[in-house]
């Protein structure tokens, strides 16, 4: 974006945004609450305090002692505990508000963006006369966007609607209006009161599906379609839905095979729901006396459908009507209101039946202990795998037959896994292939991470030609990585498998994971690391004649893979298979970044452009082979300081004593609890990267972000090569878009927040670690980037989190203190330990990509 059009997408952030959250921000501060009473008015004058004090260095309990002392008048401890969960309800509601006004300035946001729009892109093809070309490959071309459950989406359906209307208020300046609905949400309670069941969550993204993206998908496909100078544009696959809430069990031993079901049928009967609405839409314009009959009929299909997880209406039979009614309308009564109907049926042909495709996850060592169990029942082995032969096990997943009965064994996650497999035709019997056809395999390392599945659907009553499921290996750890390229060969060479391969149209996805990829080897090596494994199995894969597809585990921050997005994919360097775009979303990135119509179609299109980018225009991305060997130094050097870190002996002791990680499973925030397994001592494996990422977030240090970069170019410096880190950050878009989502870290980091700890006698040296590598790091980016400040090129961003960093310091200084008075065994130490859990909300919601 040049420098003219940040400008002037400045002045209308502060115009949009920064004016209009300031204005209705004093309105919501000044409204009066039972037992409130001017609460609001002291939270302007707390977030000065904490600002002053902070930066003084004072510590976050001497800070709120003075607040107390001089400000609020509390002398009673109780009281001030009150206080301090009356000001976290405050903050939250300021979070929301401030969400809603952002998000109504999107559409006026986006006049001064320099991103591609589909429409811009067409106007590029215009000028290049590529329009063959790009139907070409827009005719093929498909980014999968698949919503994941991942314990970080906790606004309420009830808060959701209230954003809703905000946005819609806040455009139409309706200050009123404004007023009631800001008092509503002050009435409003934010959180779970329970922990929320799979179900619950599935139920939450659902509402977004029905309520959003059927309209969103709907209208950008119907924008391609009428652009493309091309006659008959049918790739309904331009956009596809994934979805993991209900079909993802790893680590979440609530996800059985009845919540799977359930789940499925939610979204078959949801769809219906949809169609319905269309067709009663349409019905009041197609009021001609021949297609009464056929209209009638396929409401009352439809109506049936929707409520009755019994009757299944099928794709094929709505499309049949739909056509009928269609050819009647043209034929007899000239073509009226034919774009209508056509444009419901585009509907029906993308989402068919299954709305979204429900995919089945599970942890690798879950499958080996359900292997393990049934052939030890049948007398093969008689206590470990590691008894049979490689050879001897494979031949047993891939040509024996066993019949099992699920109900023969006692341990559950034996008898589901079974019954899961064994009940995934009857789901896709209703919901349609595409409703249920992908079953991923996290931490896979070896080549029975896929053969155990394969296996366990033979066993299952599966016949090997029927198996109608991509069986999808995920690996995330660096040892996956590296094992990667010899596993999938394996696979490719072992005929069975390959057969399989034949039958899924020689196509093959393989899934990289970002969030314990980062945790497990730092944020420059894991990221470098997914690319290069992403060229090496392409070009592996094309010589097997495989299509390769890679799915992408991304995060919401930049710590667990996330950031911007679409950065990421335009840097793809040219021989990474490019296919299509697959990519999860996460947490509260589903509504804040694919929340409103608008942004889901913006981010949508972001997506299709990235992807059609590399293909079509421009250089193509290559990095050449002095500047690979300067980013594997860089990594190897960066991960040398961030394994250091982990070796620590106060590593996890820090994050368990000084963070608020355990607080995370006490937060009635998403279904899964925060680690894997139940043993007594933490370990660093069985963290999971939510809550590992997220209490690096809460502590203001977000130190799998940037740690170990500082250091790895202090060393090039001091060599006399700055100049070389310098021309890769300027020549290679991959480097570029790494180093400033690592900028985007270190903009949302606060050590002033912490800088209490550098006396604690037990974590002093080790918090000095990660403030000298903080700063070093930051350092060391403005001089590779030439920018005087972090974020500089990105000036909406930077004044975005500027803005709601101030919301929710206060907040963050209360939690601080809250961590500091259970350290001291406070006789309220329940009421802080709820504190802590309680300003987990605003601060992951404030940060819109923390968790």
């Amino acid at each position: 974006m040049n420098e003219m059009q940040q400008a002037k997408r400045l002045e209308e952030f502060k115009k949009s945004v920064t004016n209009r959250f300031n204005i209705y921000n004093s309105l919501f501060l000044s409204l009066p609450y039972a037992d409130m009473e001017n609460v609001g008015m002291l939270v302007p004058l707390l977030f000065e305090q904490c600002d002053k004090g902070l930066r003084a260095g004072k510590k976050p309990q001497d800070i709120l002692e003075s607040f107390f002392a001089n400000f609020a008048v509390l002398e009673d401890e109780q009281a001030r505990i009150d206080f301090m969960f009356r000001i976290i309800q405050y903050v939250e509601r300021q979070v929301v508000l401030y969400d809603s006004v952002e998000d109504a300035a999107f559409p006026k946001l986006q006049e001064y963006t320099g991103s591609l729009s589909i429409k811009d892109y067409f106007e590029l093809v215009d000028q290049n006369k590529n329009w063959d070309k790009i139907a070409k490959k827009l005719s093929t071309f498909s980014a999968r966007i698949v919503l994941t459950a991942h314990p970080t989406q906790f606004y309420t359906p009830s808060v959701l609607n209230i954003i809703k209307e905000l946005q819609d208020l806040i455009n139409e300046n309706r200050i009123d209006d404004i007023d009631i609905t800001l008092q509503q949400l002050g009435l409003t309670s934010l959180i779970n009161t329970r922990k929320p069941t799979p179900l619950d969550e599935a139920k939450n993204i659902i509402h977004i599906l029905r309520y959003t993206y059927y309209d969103a998908i709907g209208e950008l496909f119907q924008y391609v379609k009428r652009n493309l100078r091309t006659e008959n544009f049918d790739n309904y696959n331009l956009i596809k839905l994934g979805f993991w809430p209900g079909g993802d069990r790893d680590g979440n031993p609530f996800v059985t095979a009845e919540i799977t079901r359930q789940v499925a049928n939610e979204l078959r009967l949801t769809l219906m729901k949809c169609y319905y609405n269309d067709l009663k839409t349409l019905r009041k314009k197609l009021t001609f006396k021949k297609l009464q009959e056929p209209l009638l009929d396929l409401n009352q299909k439809l109506y049936r459908a929707m409520f009755q997880e019994d009757i299944v209406l099928s794709y094929e039979e709505i499309v049949t009507r739909l056509t009928e009614i269609r050819e009647i309308l043209v034929e007899q009564y000239h073509s009226l209101y034919l774009e209508e109907l056509n444009e419901l049926l585009d509907r029906v042909h993308i989402f068919k039946t299954h709305f979204a495709t429900l995919d089945i996850r599970q942890d690798h060592s879950k499958h080996k202990l359900v292997v393990e169990t049934i052939l030890k029942q049948q007398g093969v082995i008689k206590e470990e795998l590691d008894e049979l032969q490689e050879e001897d096990l494979i031949r047993w997943l891939l040509e024996e037959t066993i019949s099992l009965d699920p109900e023969h064994y006692k341990e559950d996650i034996v008898k589901d896994t079974l019954v899961n497999i064994a009940q995934l035709r009857a789901i896709q019997e209703k919901n349609g292939e595409e409703g249920c056809n992908r079953y991923i395999i996290s931490n896979s390392e070896d080549i029975f991470s896929v053969l155990f599945v394969f296996g366990l659907f033979r066993w299952s009553g599966w016949k090997d030609e029927e198996i109608t499921f991509d069986i999808v290996p995920l690996f995330e750890t660096m040892k996956g990585m590296q094992a990667s390229e010899r596993v999938m060969q394996f696979l490719f060479d072992t005929p069975g498998y390959r057969q399989h391969l034949k039958r899924r149209n020689d196509t093959h996805t393989i899934m990289l994971g970002f969030s314990d990829g980062t945790k497990d080897g730092g944020y420059v090596k894991a990221n470098w690391s997914i690319l290069k494994t992403k060229e090496t199995l392409s070009k592996m894969c094309k010589k097997n004649g495989i299509r390769a597809i890679f799915f992408d585990g991304r995060g919401g921050p930049p710590a667990r893979g996330g950031g911007k997005t679409h950065k990421f994919y335009a840097a793809q360097t040219k021989d990474v298979a490019n296919h299509e775009i697959q990519l999860t979303i996460q947490g509260q990135t589903i509504t804040s970044t694919y929340g409103t119509k608008q942004q889901f179609i913006h981010n949508a299109e972001q997506l299709l452009t990235a992807g059609l980018t590399n293909n079509l225009f421009g250089k193509e991305h290559l990095i050449s082979s002095a500047e690979r060997k300067l980013i594997e130094e860089l990594s190897e050097l960066s991960y040398e300081k961030y394994e250091a870190l982990k070796q620590h002996e106060k590593f996890i002791p820090y994050l368990e004593q000084r963070s608020t990680l355990k607080y995370y499973t006490r937060a009635n925030i998403g279904s899964r609890p925060g680690k894997r397994g139940s043993k007594k001592q933490l370990t660093l494996s069985d963290l999971r990267a939510i809550s590992f990422v997220g209490s690096w977030s809460q502590l203001k240090q977000n130190v799998p972000g940037y740690f170990g970069l500082g250091t790895a170019i202090q060393k090039l410096k001091a060599e006399g090569r700055i100049k070389e880190v310098r021309d890769l950050y300027k020549d290679v878009p991959f480097f570029r878009a790494l180093m400033s989502n690592s900028m985007m870290s270190l903009a949302k980091t606060n050590f002033n927040l912490t800088s209490y700890m550098k006396d604690d006698p037990e974590f002093g040296e080790f918090w000095s670690i990660l403030h000298e590598e903080y700063q070093l790091s930051k350092k060391m980016l403005l001089q590779i980037s030439g920018h005087k400040f972090l974020m500089e090129d990105e000036a909406v961003s930077r004044e975005s989190v500027k803005i709601r960093e101030k919301i929710v310091l206060p907040l963050l200084v209360i939690q601080q203190n809250a961590l500091y008075h259970i350290s001291r065994a406070s006789e309220h130490r329940e009421l802080y330990e709820k504190i802590v859990t309680r300003s987990l909300y605003g601060n992951i919601n404030a940060s819109r990509n923390s968790a």
